[in-house]
């Protein structure tokens, strides 16, 4: 009976020394399948913990619309956290097109304007709502989702996600902007061969 005692509170002992309040991210060491290595917490200085780079992106483009990062790269402390966020900035007719993140689920909050977004579950039932400033929608990871202005001004938003790193796969461009054979994308999509290729044009895509 001691030894399993002893056995017990040397596990939990383990466990407890083994937590870590915070990561900070040692961005000049390489990242793993964990993360980045941690800067040591001697190092670590209250504004490591404080973001500034959540500003308004340029819009000019050919989506009318910019998304500012907030992941590791950019804000260290998120490494560990299981954590991440980003900014949505949409000119008028702006638009985040039909993506998703195999990583994450995530959380949209209208800061300005009015954006309409939507996601289309696994069994293909859609759903869209037009929404407003201060209101939230959540979108589930890994299904197709996208965001638009709906109005005539421009719109604001920030995005929270459940993971450090969510990823990103626009449906655009996996079909039209890499050198997947036009064959194949009109076979796979029911598109006709001229669409096709007038879309990889755009997204400047080959094949």
């Amino acid at each position: 009976m001691m030894r399993i005692i002893f056995l017990l509170s040397l596990f939990f002992a383990l466990s407890n020394a083994s937590v870590q309040d915070f990561c900070v991210a040692n961005l000049k060491r390489a990242e793993t399948p964990a993360g980045y290595p941690c800067i040591r917490p001697i190092h670590v200085k209250p504004s490591d913990f404080v973001f500034s780079g959540l500003t308004p992106g340029n819009t000019t483009n050919i989506i009318n619309a910019a998304v500012t990062p907030g992941f590791v790269a950019q804000y260290p402390a998120l490494n560990g956290l299981g954590l991440s966020t980003a900014r949505l900035d949409l000119a008028p007719k702006g638009v985040i097109p039909m993506h998703t993140h195999p990583g994450a689920s995530e959380v949209l909050y209208v800061l300005d304007g009015s954006i309409t977004a939507g996601f289309v579950s696994s069994a293909n039932a859609v759903y869209v709502q037009t929404l407003k400033p201060g209101q939230v929608m959540i979108f589930p990871q890994g299904l197709l989702h996208f965001q638009i202005n709906a109005g005539k001004s421009s719109a604001a938003a920030f995005v929270t996600f459940n993971s450090a790193n969510p990823g990103l796969q626009i449906l655009d461009f996996a079909l039209f902007a890499n050198n997947l054979p036009t064959d194949l994308v009109v076979g796979t999509t029911f598109l006709d061969a001229t669409t096709v290729k007038k879309l990889k044009g755009v997204l400047g895509g080959t094949g």
